[in-house]
């Protein structure tokens, strides 16, 4: 169980921005503990409404009044510093504390926190590692960034000392953690608004491996020279895997797909026969994170088997290759969160295990900063699919000080790579478009981290 000392001195507390994907997984653990949680949100969700469900009383808008009996206030990062009810627990001289900062705090309650990080991959291997372990009846409490199928949501309070968390590199928030396994499936080139440099992207990893404990653990991606680069002084005890680099302590060999796009593997530990893996998500890319779960559960001791089964069971969290539905009597959609173009190039590369006979892809850009920095590496990201259409940028946390739009991006495209790729705002529009264009077999894959999520289900008509 987790230790909770720390946190008993508050009794009452009061989270501002309750709705979101952390902030709600906090809160119900919170309660889970016999805290008295309140909250707030500027929009009602599916997320506060089970909340509410679970006796979490949410007020959209402001609530000064739960406020003002608060011990803490906690918030997230999504909240102005001008916030009505920030300003006011300043004013009465309330403690208030970020997101990031408690999340540490209660990460630091349990025994054996397992933190999944990486440029690419948390969600994904995050969920992995959390069926693993419910398979494995460790009942583990879990906070992943998706929807995820066998908890009923992004988060699940277990009675267990085990934490398994994904933890973003985003304004270095993993930073804030107390971790006692730390799984690094890469290190790329984004959150560049942040952190400038790439360099200083690996010497925030750099930081984040020197919170291990000396009997803590380190898995690591072989394959990656920036993940091996910053595991070199390392206390931890260190694992490692790869496809690749065959001196990797897990390994996967005998590599084939289905028509599903579907892995089938033989693992290899320390160059010994481990087990055949048979994956129910599509791609070379979750081999990877199949590999770095398997590292992990082993050394925590689950069975092979249980690993087997689990992954088997496992057919992706929500926005991960997702399958949505058909239309025009065959045409398959699928929506994926990817948005940056490594994940673009994985996605692109899964789609192409896959039987069909076009694809046509429709891409939101996400953030202005991230397309004007990676702009020609996302034309070349999507040079494979068959066809093209780019639509606006996802603002999320930015205003447009760029100078940058999606036109900059096909005219890269057809400029630059001679690749024809279709400019449309409306999604009214991409609709028609789509449902006037394509023809039974071919597959839709709707791409970004933002709203496009919404075309899908506009699309698909059929039973």
């Amino acid at each position: 169980m987790a230790n909770i000392e720390e946190l008993k001195q508050y009794k009452h507390i009061h989270m501002i921005g309750i709705g979101g994907v952390s902030m709600s997984g906090i809160a119900e653990i919170l309660k889970s503990w016999g805290f008295y949680v309140t909250g707030s949100d500027m929009s009602s969700s599916d997320t506060t409404d089970r909340l509410i469900q679970n006796g979490i009383p949410v007020v959209i808008g402001h609530d000064l009044s739960s406020l003002l009996r608060a011990d803490i206030v906690i918030y997230s990062a999504a909240i102005k510093p001008d916030d009505i009810e920030l300003i006011k627990a300043k004013e009465l001289n309330i403690p208030i504390i970020d997101r990031g900062t408690f999340l540490g705090k209660i990460t630091k309650a349990f025994r054996n926190t397992i933190c999944v990080s990486g440029t690419h991959g948390k969600t994904t291997t995050t969920s992995m590692i959390s069926t693993c372990f419910l398979e494995s009846h460790k009942d583990p409490s879990i906070q992943v960034g998706a929807y995820l199928k066998p908890i009923d949501g992004n988060y699940r309070v277990g009675g267990s000392e085990y934490f398994i968390i994904e933890a973003c590199e985003y304004v270095e928030s993993y930073l804030k953690l107390f971790p006692k396994t730390e799984i690094i499936l890469n290190i790329d080139n984004d959150h560049l608004d942040y952190f400038e440099t790439f360099e200083n992207i690996v010497a925030s990893f750099q930081k984040y491996v020197n919170l291990l404990p000396e009997d803590g653990l380190l898995i690591i991606n072989n394959d990656d020279a920036n993940c091996k680069k910053i595991a070199k002084d390392v206390n931890a005890k260190i694992v490692t895997y790869g496809i690749i680099n065959e001196n990797a302590n897990f390994v996967a060999r005998n590599i084939s797909f289905n028509k599903n796009g579907f892995a089938c593997f033989d693992v290899y530990h320390n160059n010994f026969f481990y087990k055949t893996i048979e994956l129910c998500v599509p791609g070379l890319h979750n081999v990877l994170n199949a590999l770095a779960c398997i590292a992990t559960c082993h050394e925590y001791g689950l069975e092979k088997e249980d690993i087997k089964n689990a992954l088997l069971k496992y057919t992706g969290a929500h926005r991960r290759f997702e399958y949505i539905g058909s239309f025009n009597q065959g045409v398959s959609i699928y929506d994926d969160y990817g948005h940056h173009p490594t994940e673009i190039l994985a996605t692109c590369y899964a789609l192409k295990q896959k039987k069909y006979r076009q694809s046509w892809v429709v891409f939101q850009p996400h953030t202005y900063s991230r397309t004007q920095m990676l702009l020609d590496d996302f034309a070349k990201s999507l040079l494979d699919f068959d066809h093209v259409i780019i639509t606006d940028i996802y603002a999320a946390r930015e205003d447009n000080n760029y100078g940058i739009s999606a036109l900059d991006l096909v005219n890269k495209l057809e400029n630059t790579y001679h690749k024809k790729a279709l400019y449309i705002s409306d999604f009214n529009d991409i609709v028609r478009y789509l449902k006037e264009h394509t023809i039974k077999e071919d597959i839709v894959l709707t791409l970004g981290a933002g709203t496009v999520t919404e075309i899908g289900p506009m699309l698909a008509t059929d039973p």
